[in-house]
């Protein structure tokens, strides 16, 4: 999952990005709402959390564009103001989800997942053959052995078993599961794909395809 998140307090946004990074979401970060458009334009992300409170261009209005587009991620917007009717204003922008300051962080990390799997329309639960993957638990088996996977190999493996068998690129794997800070001739995916393919087993579950990418073998 690619997540931005848009934050003026750095010490706050940094402790957000870290530990999503540890949940193996692909985190990029900005501190104001100009930059954070920007960076909207680039990348397609899953999930954007959103300040309300942002120097220069508010939260707020960051949301009402973002809303008007035809490419718009799933909002969770974030403030200090947690009253019914600032909810009820917030949402009424576009957001998808509110949350006030101070939050729980896990209670921040299930959000972004809900809110994630609802921009993707595809089930918590992902099958192909006998691999089956549990996005809310994040859990995976093969024929009823659980698998213990690391965040980053579970977040490939989630991509291939959502695309249903299409070939994945190493370019869409670095954007959906690294961030920007990824050196793009990085052999990290290669790496974690190799790794990932001995711990779920023969037959083998994902297949190379030489310049093209990966993807989940047919059952």
């Amino acid at each position: 999952m690619r997540v931005l998140v848009v934050e003026d307090e750095r010490r706050l946004a940094a402790h957000i990005c870290d530990g999503l990074r540890d949940q193996g979401m692909a985190v990029d970060m900005s501190h104001d709402g100009a930059d954070a458009l920007l960076k909207i334009a680039a990348v397609e992300y899953d999930v954007v959390v959103l300040d309300r409170d942002l120097p220069e261009l508010t939260g707020d209005e960051v949301c009402r564009r973002l809303a008007g587009s035809d490419r718009a991620p799933m909002i969770l917007m974030l403030t200090a103001l947690a009253e019914a009717d600032d909810r009820v204003s917030g949402l009424s922008l576009g957001a998808d989800d509110y949350l006030g300051k101070p939050f729980s962080f896990a209670e921040l990390v299930l959000r972004i997942k809900a809110l994630g799997r609802r921009g993707r329309s595809h089930a918590a639960t992902l099958t192909r053959g006998d691999v089956t993957l549990d996005t809310v638990r994040h859990s995976v088996d093969r024929a009823g052995r659980p698998i213990t996977l690391t965040a980053k190999e579970f977040a490939v493996l989630e991509v291939l078993m959502a695309a249903g068998g299409a070939v994945i690129s190493q370019e869409q794997l670095l954007d959906r599961v690294w961030d920007e800070h990824t050196d793009p001739f990085t052999n990290t995916v290669r790496v974690t794909v190799n790794r990932l393919r001995r711990k779920l087993g023969e037959p083998p579950v994902i297949e190379t395809l030489v310049g093209s990418g990966y993807r989940i073998a047919a059952p």
